[in-house]
């Protein structure tokens, strides 16, 4: 009625707050006059058995009746409480829809609006250098990756057949290094040679890959 008379109109939200509150006193209420009752059946049910110790049969008949009554007001009450219950899950259940919904209202507008700002030919412009400079990038680091393991090769190769020539020489009981030429360093002449010849392949292809 507050329009009537001029007054501001509740949002939503604070509607919502005011349901929320109405329905939890009322569950309180409820849930104090349920424990009278409780209060209540326990007195009834010793008054019934000094009553029938006494022999009085008439009042236990009257107040049985009257526990029966009170216990279908406690159940009753059980019930109502219940129900409230239910009725603020499902106020809850509405407000957490209804946020989710401005939620996703939001993200629509802030989408539409970076959709409205990207230009797609530049953005599919983009994408494309950037594939062709990521695979150039792969081919030439493959060419390096190559280079490097041949030279590699190369050397262990060279290392293999030396340790296998030194093994037979060892097995006939001759010496290696008196039977081939040693070159500066201690290293057998053919042994620094594949080695220089090694490196200067390896130059010359990382060479070729700058240029």
């Amino acid at each position: 009625m507050s329009f009537l008379f001029g007054g501001k109109k509740k949002t939503p939200d604070e509607l919502m707050r005011e349901y929320t509150r109405s329905i939890q006193k009322s569950t309180r209420e409820i849930e104090r006059e349920r424990t009278k009752l409780q209060t209540q059946e326990k007195k009834i049910i010793a008054d019934i058995k000094k009553a029938a110790k006494d022999g009085q049969m008439g009042p236990v008949k009257i107040m049985a009746k009257d526990l029966v009554r009170t216990r279908g007001q406690i159940t009753k009450f059980y019930g109502m409480k219940c129900q409230m219950q239910a009725v603020g899950l499902r106020l809850q259940t509405i407000k957490s829809t209804q946020g989710m919904t401005d939620a996703m209202k939001g993200a629509a507008r802030a989408m539409k609006s970076m959709n409205a700002q990207v230009d797609a030919k530049s953005m599919a412009r983009i994408l494309q250098d950037f594939e062709k400079e990521s695979a150039l990038m792969d081919d030439k680091q493959e060419m390096m990756d190559d280079a490097i393991d041949d030279t590699f090769e190369a050397e262990d190769e060279e290392g293999a057949i030396n340790d296998v020539i030194g093994q037979v020489l060892a097995e006939i009981g001759i010496d290696m290094g008196a039977q081939m030429d040693l070159a500066p360093g201690g290293k057998p002449v053919q042994q620094a040679a594949a080695e220089t010849e090694g490196e200067l392949s390896l130059e010359e292809r990382l060479s070729n890959l700058r240029k």
